[in-house]
């Protein structure tokens, strides 16, 4: 992978509670790290000895879209164009449900037009990403 041609961004319902933003960021994260292990640095030792695990190597900002917004990037994610990006989704669906199990069985019953995103994680060629989210605002 060659990481200065690659770009991550998270894209999160600005409307959101600050605790269900920080949880679908979380939840985001910790997919991606499973499908990217090779963007996560070697771990790191402190002048006391102490280690620290590794992180990702290179910045995720956090952008603040609409539910509008956000489900129109989704949308554009399945097109061919956008196919080899790496795409997380977290939706009120997976938020409601309680166990993994509950959530694998509830979203084969729904449409993908009925999900409301509460946020995207996007990864990939920079070029793609930007085209999708270039002009969207940092939260403040």
């Amino acid at each position: 992978m060659d990481l200065q041609n690659e770009k991550c961004v998270m894209v999160i319902d600005e409307n959101l509670p600050l605790g269900i933003i920080a949880n679908t960021a979380a939840i985001m994260g910790i997919t991606l790290g499973k499908e990217m292990p090779e963007v996560v640095g070697a771990n790191a030792t402190d002048q006391s000895g102490n280690e620290h695990l590794g992180i990702i190597e290179f910045p995720v900002p956090i952008l603040k879209g609409s539910p509008e917004i956000i489900k129109a990037i989704r949308e554009k994610l399945y097109q061919p164009d956008f196919q080899d990006l790496t795409v997380v989704d977290f939706s009120n669906l997976a938020q409601d449900c309680k166990t993994y199990d509950e959530f694998i069985s509830k979203m084969g019953n729904v449409s993908e037009s009925t999900l409301q995103y509460f946020g995207l994680a996007i990864c990939g060629s920079k070029k793609k990403v930007y085209k999708l989210t270039g002009s969207m605002p940092l939260p403040r």
